[in-house]
């Protein structure tokens, strides 16, 4: 009997027999000895598996907040182009802003540049950027420009019109009929200084749809012809992920 406890000895891993050495094991019969050579071993089998539980564990929690690190940074960086945005508009209307012009005959230059004479569509257009800005009643903005581009499809407004629509309907997750709005403004205003903002554009709706060579070309593009703007910066960050 005792080379039987030997030979199990050596059969043993290592860390059991320092855990629970053979002459612990009580004095009973072989078959109780064994059987109390097995609770160990279920023992610690039941420990490691609960460890690797806890293991697996933690690396979800882990892999769970670093999805949430990259989604809060990706929503940090729509809020700061979106202020952007917005800083660009309120200087652009104020700059904008008319001294009460004397007499501006059709088609004359006199008067505030990019302002338009005809005071409907001064104040529809203000209306509907009065919903963005002030308001914040993104959804009812949408339905104000398109009713404004329906009514001025050539106004003064037009491209920052289009722009606007496109950014509305990009931040409501609507990527087709905001590339549409943003194409609008790349191929038929190209002096518009919201063009480098929707080739960006256009280039995240391209990574959004899962069109990372169509992404690129749009980045390059930006970084060609829009070379050292906050667009640039931009979309050279989004090519280096890609």
């Amino acid at each position: 009997m005792q080379k039987l406890i030997v030979v199990l000895a050596f059969l043993i891993p290592g860390v059991v027999l320092a855990q629970a050495p053979v002459s612990k094991l009580g004095s009973g019969s072989v078959e109780e000895r064994l059987s109390q050579l097995e609770r160990v071993m279920d023992a610690r089998n039941s420990a490691q598996m609960a460890l690797l539980d806890q293991m697996n564990t933690l690396q979800n929690e882990v892999a769970e907040l670093r999805g949430r690190t990259e989604e809060h940074a990706h929503q940090l960086e729509q809020i700061l182009l979106r202020q952007r945005e917005i800083y660009q508009e309120i200087d652009r209307r104020l700059a904008a802003q008319p001294t009460m012009p004397t007499v501006a005959t059709e088609g004359s230059a006199s008067g505030s540049q990019g302002y338009s004479t005809d005071v409907s569509e001064n104040d529809a257009y203000d209306r509907a950027i009065k919903l963005v800005l002030e308001d914040k009643r993104y959804d009812a903005a949408i339905p104000a420009f398109q009713q404004f581009l329906e009514r001025f499809p050539d106004s003064t407004y037009a491209a920052n019109a289009h722009y606007w629509l496109g950014q509305l309907l990009f931040a409501d997750g609507k990527y087709d009929a905001a590339k549409k709005e943003f194409n609008t403004v790349v191929e038929n205003f190209p002096d518009s200084n919201k063009r480098g903002d929707c080739l960006l554009k256009l280039g995240i709706i391209a990574q959004q749809q899962d069109q990372p060579q169509q992404a690129r070309s749009y980045f390059q593009k930006v970084l060609n012809e829009y070379s050292g703007s906050t667009e640039a910066t931009l979309a050279q960050k989004r090519l280096n992920e890609l």
